[in-house]
């Protein structure tokens, strides 16, 4: 007998915020002056939101489940996801703070990045519907660190999604008190596919050494998954070693880079892509998003995505699976 479909290809549970852009201002940032940008945007932020924002542009049904303001951030953001196609219905509303908001100052390839977390901090796992969470095939998680109310629950949640034979991934992001807490190692112990940066790899294995947080981290975890930036990607199972390189593309800014190569590597692993498919695919959807602002503004427009579907079948001289 079939098991009963899922709603979801992907639920996540995370933060959201705004991003406000500014761009061309100095490295040196002196006090009491007014300095001028050469150019600004705003965007939806959080790396969660953005995840699930791209997600959906892929063609992949989100759900999404994040704490909100009744307030005009708040608002955007809301409507800017729902409009991706973005299940919304099971959020956590916030009578009490404000969205929170992100500003980056940047600085050709490098940034000052300044958070209000507002509402990030009054997620926590009482709040989550459970049931809306597990009717997926997958779960993605991203900021681990940064929700303070969900972060010692983590492992709690992963475990009752696994009784519903979810697979999860985790993106662990920064820890925005450096602390890097070792509870995170029992949330691995649930965790299919791990998708850190080479820092963030490094820190979560406390080794100063890449090949080494490499190998620790491989064997807690069944696919590990390496960003390295304009470098490409790796990925790691068992004894298996894949590396991709990455394609060259006109850079506006990274914000969410990481996030929308999460997005495309998932939609690429759901699908049982080969591994060195879906590193290319995810390479894409990384670099893609970096040619706008934000990290979600290159997802917005459905005949450049199928541009992009087309150009990445063209590449593999067969159509996408």
């Amino acid at each position: 007998m079939n098991a009963p479909a899922r709603r979801f290809d992907v639920t996540l549970a995370g933060d959201i915020d705004l991003d406000v852009l500014l761009y061309g201002l100095p490295e040196e940032l002196p006090l009491e002056r007014e300095l001028l940008a050469s150019g600004m945007a705003i965007r939806v932020g959080g790396s969660a939101a953005i995840t699930a924002h791209n997600l959906a542009a892929l063609g992949n049904s989100v759900g999404f489940i994040t704490a909100t303001a009744n307030d005009g951030f708040g608002a955007l953001c809301r409507d800017e996801l729902a409009r991706a196609g973005v299940d919304l219905s099971r959020c956590i509303a916030v009578d009490n703070d404000q969205t929170g908001v992100t500003v980056h100052l940047q600085h050709n390839a490098l940034r000052h990045m300044f958070t209000y977390a507002g509402t990030t901090f009054a997620l926590s796992l009482e709040k989550l519907d459970l049931g809306y969470l597990a009717d997926t095939r997958h779960f993605h998680m991203s900021s681990y660190y940064l929700q303070k109310a969900l972060t010692p629950r983590i492992p709690d949640l992963f475990a009752q999604l696994k009784q519903a034979d979810v697979t999860i991934s985790l993106d662990p992001n920064d820890d925005p008190d450096s602390k890097w807490g070792r509870g995170i190692l029992d949330a691995l112990a649930y965790v299919d596919v791990l998708l850190p940066n080479e820092r963030e790899a490094c820190l979560l294995a406390g080794e100063d050494d890449l090949g080494r947080a490499i190998a620790m981290l491989r064997e807690r975890v069944p696919l590990l998954v390496v960003k390295h930036g304009a470098a490409g990607a790796s990925a790691y199972s068992g004894s298996g070693s894949w590396h991709v390189p990455a394609r060259k593309v006109e850079v506006v800014d990274a914000i969410g880079a990481g996030d929308s190569f999460n997005a495309g590597f998932l939609h690429a692993w759901l699908r049982g892509w080969p591994l060195e498919q879906a590193l290319g695919y995810a390479n894409v959807t990384g670099g893609w998003s970096t040619t706008t602002s934000g990290g979600t503004a290159a997802f917005r427009d459905p005949h450049q995505l199928e541009a992009l579907e087309a150009e990445w079948s063209r590449e593999l001289g067969s159509a996408v699976p």
